[in-house]
């Protein structure tokens, strides 16, 4: 007998049902509407209920964002009770298609960045859009990848985005005595169709990102001027040495600017000389500006 559990989501109009194994093989799927959903009969039964508004199906579960019609409280059970009788009566998930091609190896490699203590391992594929960092193994429910690296005893810190994943370690270890375990555990996890992220939570960043355009709406011209110059000159430097730049904060009476640091960058050495004689002088030349200030809040 098949069970699923109920789990909110950092989204409060999506929810999770969670099935005990796998029920697609490292593929996530995506239904607006009863029309797009034919390779999944349980989908397309979902759909008969009027709130349901978009399915995702990916590793052990099933998400499901709501129309506003009703609260996930008063039917969350019913909809767990009716996934649990489709599945359990024989019900088919997905359709698995026969011709179906198979899957290709991934290329893993190391590089170095200006952070002794953080290396870089770039994959030959997209693994995610949403950069997301993980500080200690309490932190992972949203990346089960990150979760089995902090099981090295050496792994300090994980920081994911786009194509690749930076590991900064513990001085008890070597580079030289670690990569090679590194590379080869990564690139047979996602070969073998290990989920690095929850498609979720992920679903649920992009909601945080509308969001985001919302508030870049209704902050100061300056800030939005600092935001732009960080997202266009910054961030794909930053990028390239295996970290992330966020905006803070901007204090129109002391000129400050606040950002924070992920990734291969928090904690560099390099960081405040990056930080002073890199960002600091852009913006000052580009804002014309010469007493604008750059700090780190996690420095």
């Amino acid at each position: 007998m098949t069970k699923v559990t109920i789990k909110e989501t950092q989204n409060p109009t999506i929810l999770k049902f969670e099935f005990e194994d796998f029920i697609t093989q490292n593929e996530s799927y995506e239904f607006k509407n009863i029309d797009e959903a034919k390779a999944s009969p349980l989908t397309q039964q979902l759909f008969h209920l009027p709130f349901v508004k978009t399915v995702y199906i990916s590793g052990n579960f099933i998400a499901i964002e709501k129309y506003s019609i009703v609260e996930w409280e008063d039917v969350k059970d019913a909809v767990a009770e009716q996934i649990d009788a489709f599945v359990n009566n024989g019900g088919t998930i997905i359709t698995v298609e026969e011709n179906k091609t198979k899957k290709q190896p991934i290329t893993v490699y190391g590089e170095t960045t200006p952070n002794p203590a953080a290396l870089k391992f770039v994959v030959s594929r997209m693994l995610t859009k949403n950069a997301m960092e993980f500080k200690n193994i309490d932190q992972t429910a949203p990346s089960p990848l990150a979760k089995e690296l902090f099981k090295f005893p050496y792994v300090k810190e994980v920081f994911i985005d786009e194509n690749y994943i930076s590991v900064t370690k513990y001085e008890v270890n070597n580079w030289e005595e670690i990569t090679l375990e590194l590379r080869s555990f990564i690139k047979q996890y996602i070969e073998n169709g290990g989920i690095v992220l929850d498609e979720s939570v992920i679903i649920a960043k992009e909601h945080q990102e509308k969001s985001k355009n919302e508030e870049f709406d209704k902050l100061d011209v300056t800030s939005q001027q600092i935001i732009n110059i960080l997202e266009e000159y910054v961030k794909p430097a930053v990028a390239a040495d295996g970290g992330n730049i966020i905006f803070d904060s901007y204090n129109e009476e002391n000129k400050v600017v606040k950002v924070i640091l992920q990734g291969a960058c928090s904690g560099c050495p390099s960081s405040t000389f990056t930080l002073k004689s890199g960002i600091e002088n852009m913006l000052k030349s580009m804002l014309n500006d010469e007493k604008i200030q750059v700090e780190a809040v996690n420095a």
